[in-house]
């Protein structure tokens, strides 16, 4: 998570990177959830560039789509070296913390969202950390996140 620098800014589903806004839909078609990204509150896109580190330490690029409907959180990934995935959550089925409240972030730096729960392709359940730059767009998302998930 830590030695990010992150860039998010506040889209629309058809401005995201293609490949994040094909992984979108394509996921919410396998699962059948329909068409709950028509009911988009906010969307952005974060990118996340790895500091390289030493000799070897090479850096990468993360990008990352989050769209909060009413009812859903959906996100993707994909990056340099990170193949493109697609995950989705109820917002009555998760929770969601500010990292920067999380016991790891005094031992990694960081800033997003940890969200815990369920996921739709998940029978168990997990947490996700989803990395936001600490902007305006990364803090409105955030703090729309939070609440939504807590009204649900």
């Amino acid at each position: 998570m830590g030695d990010y620098k992150r860039t998010t800014r506040e889209c629309t589903l058809d401005s995201l990177r293609p490949e994040l806004g094909e992984a979108l839909r394509a996921h919410v078609e396998k699962y059948n959830l329909g068409d709950i990204l028509a009911d988009a509150k906010v969307c952005v896109e974060t990118v996340s560039e790895k500091t390289k580190k030493g000799l070897f330490g090479g850096g990468e690029t993360v990008y990352t789509a989050a769209v909060l409907t009413k009812d859903w959180l959906v996100w993707a990934n994909s990056g340099t070296k990170t193949p493109v995935h697609a995950m989705s959550a109820r917002l009555n089925q998760i929770t969601v913390q500010d990292y920067a409240q999380s016991s790891f972030a005094k031992m990694i730096p960081d800033t997003g969202v940890n969200v815990n729960g369920l996921k739709t392709d998940s029978p168990e359940a997990g947490t996700t950390f989803i990395g936001l730059e600490e902007n305006a767009a990364g803090v409105k998302f955030r703090q729309a996140l939070i609440a939504a998930a807590q009204g649900a």
